[in-house]
């Protein structure tokens, strides 16, 4: 079987696990089986041979921020070398750089953004602010991408974000545009500070679709998720190896694009 890191994972506590999961669904309209829990997270993974996670969490509220990345860095803390954290910021809270110092401080990795729930457009001061200080940190951010229901975080939008932090590396998620896949790697296809992951994606797309997708990025830009309680790990991997990649580009996007960018030791 062949390692994997999954590089797109929410967790909740278990006590709002269930309700934090039914707001997903809600906003996509999807049918889901997994329960949003650290436990039932390392269960999915475990039985497709993932070693290793990217967990974070999204505030939707300034005052869920610190909450957040304290449990999000309490897990990391209670499995060692299981887990990689990232922190949330809010673009309305008043003291950003505070929050971003506090998650850093925690032993978070980097900054999970969700424009799309967070409502803020990628393109504008409040996302311009966010990224001046994640930059100061030199620490990477993953960003949700695109939505043709929204314009928060649509191809152009996330181009001029991109372009104004040159030095930020970003992981901008779902190809870098949830359903407007083909749109956003015309855009941002070899901006050198963008990589991005495949989560929530390949249900969606042709095996050649995704394979075209790829390849105009760079398998070496390129990162495997599931996005976490949203997608099995088993019916992920399936729908990944039916894009009919080489060996060498499978594993550079299953595992060793993600242990170079997070510094994960084998």
């Amino acid at each position: 079987m062949q390692k994997a890191i999954n590089a797109h994972c929410h967790i909740y506590p278990a006590n709002i696990a269930a309700r934090a999961v039914d707001g997903i669904k809600d906003f996509y309209s999807l049918r889901m089986s997994l329960n949003g829990t650290t436990e039932g997270l390392i269960a999915d993974g475990e039985k497709n041979g993932v070693v290793h996670y990217l967990v974070h969490s999204v505030a939707t509220t300034p005052k869920q921020v610190r909450t957040i990345n304290e449990f999000i860095s309490s897990e990391v803390k209670a499995h060692p070398g299981l887990f990689t954290g990232f922190g949330t910021l809010h673009p309305e809270s008043t003291d950003i750089e505070g929050d971003f110092n506090h998650l850093l401080e925690l032993g978070l990795k980097g900054v999970k953004l969700h424009p799309d729930f967070q409502r803020f457009p990628l393109d504008g001061e409040r996302a311009f602010e966010l990224g001046r200080v994640i930059s100061r940190g030199g620490v990477p951010v993953l960003i949700h991408c695109g939505d043709h229901r929204y314009n928060y975080s649509n191809p152009s939008q996330t181009k001029k974000f991109l372009e104004a932090f040159p030095t930020l590396t970003v992981i901008g998620a779902h190809f870098g545009g949830w359903s407007v896949w083909q749109e956003a790697a015309k855009t941002l296809a070899g901006i050198p500070n963008l990589y991005v992951d495949c989560s929530s994606s390949l249900s969606w797309l042709a095996p050649d679709e995704a394979a075209a997708i790829i390849r105009a990025y760079g398998a070496d830009r390129v990162l495997w998720g599931t996005d976490y309680p949203m997608w099995e790990s088993g019916s992920e991997l399936e729908l990944f190896h039916k894009i009919g990649l080489t060996t060498e580009e499978e594993r550079l996007i299953l595992f060793d694009n993600a242990a170079k960018l997070l510094k994960i030791n084998d």
